[in-house]
Formats: C-alpha cells, structure tokens, sequence
C-alpha cells in the first residue's frame, strides 16, 4: 500500500502523509552519446548476465578476454558437478560489495584477469526507480525481508551490484583508534596498529573522496543536533562519500546521479577500465572448489567455484569458475555457510557474529519546514556513551513510509492512519551498540542473536538519551518502537510525567518481539585470528584450513566495530589484495 505505484505512477496514500515520492529533485539527462555513461552508470559495459541469453554471456566472457568451455577439467573435484561450461581466470571474487569491490579493483588494475561473482543484480542509474519497495524487491538481501530466529533482531543487507555500499548511508567513519588497539595487542593481530593499515584507510578515504562538510542539514539531523547542542552533549560531523552538498535522503534506494562513491563507483570502475575483469551478475555460489595438496601446511587449495543461474527460458544451470586464486565477499551473512557447504570446518565459521543492534525514539515536529526523508542521512553523530570503547552512539536512519510503518506499533487501524499521517515530520534517532553479545549463522534462514545484559543497558541508556534530546530539540510528541505504542505529548506533560515516561520506555527490554532491534551492520562471523583455533582467517584474510582462499567482507572483524563499518571493510580488504597479490605472483613462478 504504501511502497508501490499504480499504472498512473501515483500513489494516493502519499499525498496524505506528506511523501513525494522518488526524488523530485532528481532530473534525468536528456537521452544523447555524450551522457550514456551518466545514465547507465561507469559499469555497464563489464556487466554480464544470464538472463538474457547464455550463448551471448559467453560471448561477452569471451571477448573479454576470458577462455571457457564446454568441458570441465578430468578432475573429481569438478567432473562430478557437471558444469554446462567452465570459464578460467587469475582470480574469482564472490561479492561485488565494500570488500570484493576492493580486491577486484586491485587485481585487475594490477594487471590479472578477474572474474565478479554476484548474487544480486545489476540495477542501471537509468532504470532506478527510487521507490522503496522496488529496491528491497531488487537490492536488499531476501528482499529485506530477514529476521534473527527469535525474531529480536531485523537484518538489512544489500544485494546488488556494489553491495552494501550501493543502498547504504553514505557514513564513512575510519577504524576508530581504540578499536584497532583492541584488535592489535588483545587479538595479536599487528596490522591494526601498523603503517600498513594507516596507508589502507588513506587510500580507500581518497578513493571515496570522504570529508565532513555539509551545506545544509537534513530536518531529522537538525533535531539530533540541536538537541544534543541544548543538553551538552558531544556532537561531530559524520564523514561522508558524498560532497557537501548531496542533500539525498533516498540514498539507501540506490543513488541515481552517482554522486555517493560507493563500489560500483569507485572500486569497481577500476575493474571496468582495465579492460581485465567481468560482473557476472544474477549468479550464486554454491561451493568453493578445493583440491588435494601433496605440500605444504594446508591439505587443501582452491581451484575456484561453482555457481549456480537461471537462464532466459527460467532452467536452472550451473556453471564453473577455475581460477588460481578465490576470494569470498559474500557479506557476514552468506560467507560462513558457503564456506560450510564447501568442507570448511573451523568451529569460528558462522560463529561470533555481532550485529550492532539499534533501537530508535521518535519525536514529532509539526512546524518543520523540511520533510523527515529529505537531506543527508546521516550527517551528524553523538558518541556521549560510547568512548569508553563499549557503549551506544546516536545517529539518525533512513526511514520512508514502509519501513516506518513497518516498525512503529500496532493497536488499532485507527491509531496507525494517525500515525502515518504525522509521518513526515516525525523524525527518528537511534541508538546503536557496540555490542559484546553474539550469535551463529548456520544459514541466511537459521540465524540465532541473544542480546546479553551488558548490551542491554548500553541500549537502556542510549534510548533514554534519544528521548530526551527529542524534547529539547522541540518535539511535542515523543515516543518508542514499543508494542504499547505509548505517546507522550510533551507539551502537556508536567516535568514528573516526562522523567516517568522516559525512565519506563527506555527502560525496557529491547527486542523479544516487543520492542524490535534492527540490524544494518553484521560482522565477525568468519573472524580473523592470530592463530586457527582463533579464527577462521589468519592475517593475511587467507582461511587457516585452505590454500588460496581468502575472505574479504566484514566477516573477519575480530570483534564489533562500533561504528559505520564500510571503510574499515575496505580498509581491511584492501590489505587482504596485498596478500591476494602476492599469492598470485608466487603462484606464477
């Protein structure tokens, strides 16, 4: 109801809660040569898909530069498969986002051909529709549809060309200094406190064109701010990879003008222009294809993937990448079982997970000039709890009318029209915890999150503070995500009602199908350990049991970041192509 169009494009629920739409500031190009690039987007002549037609997907491998067949090699390990062809390059990655972006980018510039696997698909700037319900549909995991087993916590995670950082929230905060401490001299793990790692985070923030000014503030920024700034709470620009004045609050629908250099903008384009590597989109691995090794400390290598797609006529096929080195990016939610399904058995694989859990306070300001949807999302944060390296930062979300509805409460059809109503001025800050609790993924369906004690109170005391910076910001409603749906209307209430109030609903216990948690950054299920009964990778992103296989996603977090996790993926990724690199030229000799 409130996140399609019917065939006039209109949608009359918008009109009555306050909603334009796709960006109306947005104007597409008239159609000429000159601009195709700038419709298209720098991609589109090394994307590649099946679903069109095999034969000429082949054809563009081909003429890419790549050898394929028919057969695949007299091997076991690929002859039982029983490909429908098997392509062959220097390396494969598994993921198109923050981390494979990276690493794709890196070799292929470097001078080997590199093959993109990617689950999702390629959506064109042309063809974005910015509607929220055409985007989950088309970029988001299980079309944003994802929940922890217990249901405490819902998962948003992109799936598309350039992943996460393709639908994410333009925040590009480095590995905070405290953090890569804990990770050097806790988790032994040097590179966190070494040059190397300070040269990763210079480069991905110049690639990415990051910085902190902004030329005008968003409504619910606004809020955030000028609440903190009233109570005297410590307030900072967020860095962002997006200029000054890229006033875009539908930047988790895709970005239309490519203006937030995210992987498909960046990294990617790399790829494209050193005429060595392919996107081959709308294709799911099934398992990473290892071998026997006579040699060495490993038993086994990776010779490359099988993947499986669905063809123009709706058959499903499987295909087979051979390549001399294979790099999953598949994200934190779908690196660890296909490590599974392909022999892997390192008890840190799908364990460890950590999912920086959110919980939001809303305020309603009815005098806003500006909508709740419109500007930079998210351009200002509050670290008041969180300095201690454990603890909760406040920043504001990215919530049109779906997603809106979808989280606040339910008690009658009545209350809800009322609700929706007030949508466009009702602005929403959340709490976000570093959390210590973690969970398990066994698959993308059976993942188990329990919220421990310590994580609790960080979101207690977290949501408290949202609520109070929702009053001094000037809000005459307040409320939570709880079930009760309970509203205080702040004019009226006497300062004893206010303290009551914001004692009682922050003080509740988050999720539990009563006050849902969400999760837009998952991480550390396939972590990096200094030694294999540690983690699942070593230093180097290589997994501990097979050669030739490295991860590069933000599974291999040791721990939860606490922030924004987009550069510190690269950054990490980044270090990892080193590595990738050297195995390839080792391999040569």
């Amino acid at each position: 109801m409130l996140v399609k169009v019917n065939e006039e494009k209109e949608n009359p629920s918008w009109k009555a809660i306050g909603y334009c739409g796709p960006d109306p500031a947005f104007k597409p190009d008239p159609v000429t040569p000159a601009t195709e690039e700038k419709r298209f987007g720098p991609l589109h002549q090394c994307v590649i898909s099946f679903t069109q037609s095999k034969q000429t997907a082949l054809h563009q491998i081909q003429t890419s530069g790549f050898s394929t067949s028919e057969s695949p090699p007299q091997t076991t390990a690929f002859k039982h498969l029983n490909p429908s062809f098997v392509v062959r390059c220097d390396a494969v990655i598994l993921g198109s986002g923050s981390g494979g972006g990276v690493v794709a980018g890196v070799l292929a510039k470097a001078g080997y051909k590199v093959l993109v696997l990617e689950k999702g698909s390629y959506i064109t700037r042309s063809n974005l529709t910015l509607m929220e319900g055409d985007a989950m549909d088309k970029m988001y995991l299980q079309q944003g549809i994802l929940a922890s087993e217990n249901m405490d916590v819902l998962f948003l995670a992109g799936s598309t060309v350039g992943g996460g950082s393709t639908i994410n929230w333009s925040a590009s905060i480095r590995t905070p200094p405290h953090v890569r401490k804990e990770w050097s001299q806790k988790h032994k793990l040097e590179l966190f406190e070494s040059k190397i790692y300070d040269r990763a985070l210079d480069v991905v923030c110049e690639k990415m064109n990051v910085q902190s000014e902004i030329d005008e503030e968003g409504m619910q920024n606004e809020v955030l701010r000028r609440g903190c700034v009233k109570l005297g709470y410590p307030t900072e620009n967020i860095p962002r990879n997006a200029a000054a004045d890229h006033y875009c609050g539908w930047c988790c629908l895709g970005c239309r003008d490519g203006r937030k250099r995210g992987a498909a903008e960046t990294w990617l384009v790399d790829l494209a222009e050193s005429k060595n590597g392919a996107i081959l989109t709308d294709c799911e691995a099934l398992k990473v294809i290892t071998i026997a090794k006579k040699n060495g400390v490993k038993k086994r290598a990776a010779a490359g993937v099988a993947f499986q797609f669905k063809t123009a006529e709706g058959r499903e096929e499987i295909g087979v990448i051979q390549a001399r080195v294979t790099v999953s990016a598949c994200g934190a939610i779908c690196t660890p079982p296909l490590l599974r399904r392909s022999g892997l058995r390192n008890p840190n694989i799908g364990r460890n997970l950590h999912v920086h859990p959110v919980v939001m306070g809303w305020g309603h300001f009815p005098d806003s000039e500006k909508q709740s949807y419109e500007g930079g999302i998210m351009t200002v944060m509050s670290k008041l709890d969180a300095y201690s390296g454990y603890g909760a930062i406040l920043q504001t979300p990215a919530l049109h009318p779906g997603m809106f509805s979808a989280l606040m409460p339910w008690s009658s059809g009545a209350d809800m029209k009322g609700r929706m109503v007030k949508f466009s001025k009702t602005a929403h800050v959340f709490a976000l915890a570093r959390d210590k609790s973690s969970g398990e993924i066994r698959s993308v369906s059976e993942i188990s999150y329990n919220i421990c004690e310590f994580d609790e109170e960080n979101l207690r005391n977290g949501l408290e503070k949202v609520l109070r910076i929702l009053e001094a910001a000037g809000a005459e409603e307040i409320g939570t995500h709880s079930r009760r749906g309970r509203v205080l209307k702040v004019k009226e209430a006497s300062e004893e009602e206010f303290e009551r109030f914001v004692k009682e609903e922050s003080g509740r216990r988050p999720g539990n199908m009563s006050a849902p948690m969400c999760s837009a950054h998952q991480m550390g299920s396939c972590r990096m350990g200094a030694e294999a009964g540690a983690g699942a990778v070593g230093p180097t992103g290589e997994a501990w049991e097979v050669e030739g296989l490295f991860v590069a996603d933000s599974s291999v977090f040791p721990t939860a970041l606490g922030v924004n996790p987009m550069v510190t993926v690269m950054a990490i990724a980044y270090c990892t192509a080193q590595s990738v690199l050297q195995a390839l030229g080792n391999a040569s000799k």
